[in-house]
């Protein structure tokens, strides 16, 4: 139901210790219902044959670090410690990648992929019927639970100290902001319902980030007869104590 879509989006949150770090913050979030899981198809593949030739013409320009946006996600990683030529933020590995060509994965995937590269943004999808509880953008404490995989092995690690990261009441679902996501929450080839989550500072402004929304919408939209989206804008505005 779309009520309970935009109840779940009600619950998100931006701590304020993160937009003490990076005032020009915003998240937009997408919640989605109705999805027709499928593999990846032409219209997919089409968007992603897009995103490489945008990629490949703004990279014969300017090298990747010094993109706008990328370069501005980089000082972010360098303001709670992280090292962006170790850890890149999501859009950078992105962006690199698609010089060789994007990974295809399924049509869900494949579309938020797509999107983050054309529109230069870090683009976060994962398996809202997984969430327990709203999702939560924080600076960690270290003892929050990060489940992954090391060596093929599932294992438990815990953010650094200070790193900003999002969670839900069950730990955390993605570290570094939107370094790389937790398992538990992961898009699935089986995911019916998902949250994308759009990172955006300063260097982009409120018209880009609608439209990158906008596309995305009507691209989850072609998912299936019944897809249902709500939206919601987190922003210093509206920070929380």
């Amino acid at each position: 139901m779309a009520e309970t879509l935009d109840v779940f989006l009600d619950g998100a949150r931006v701590d304020s210790a993160v937009y003490d770090l990076r005032p020009d913050y915003r998240a937009l979030l997408l919640a989605v219902d109705g999805l027709v899981p499928g593999p990846s198809d032409e219209a997919s593949d089409a968007l992603l044959q897009r995103a490489e030739s945008s990629a490949r013409q703004a990279l014969s320009v300017q090298p990747v670090d010094q993109l706008p946006h990328v370069a501005a996600w980089r000082e972010a990683y360098r303001a709670f410690g992280a090292k962006p030529q170790r850890t890149r933020n999501s859009v950078e590995a992105l962006t690199r990648r698609a010089e060789s060509g994007l990974p295809r994965v399924n049509r869900l995937t494949d579309i938020y992929n797509a999107i983050s590269v054309l529109h230069q943004l870090p683009v976060g999808g994962e398996d809202l019927s997984r969430y327990r509880g709203a999702p939560q953008l924080i600076r960690a404490t270290g003892t929050e639970q990060f489940d992954t995989t090391a060596a093929g092995e599932s294992v438990v690690e815990h953010p650094e100290p200070g790193e900003v990261v999002w969670c839900d009441d069950a730990g955390v679902t993605c570290r570094r902001w939107n370094w790389r996501q937790a398992r538990r929450t992961q898009l699935r080839d089986d995911t019916t319902s998902a949250l994308f989550i759009l990172d955006v500072l300063g260097a982009m402004t409120d018209e880009q980030l609608a439209a990158a929304a906008e596309e995305l919408t009507t691209e989850l939209r072609r998912l299936g007869p019944d897809v249902r989206v709500a939206r919601r804008i987190l922003s210093n505005g509206d920070r929380t104590c």
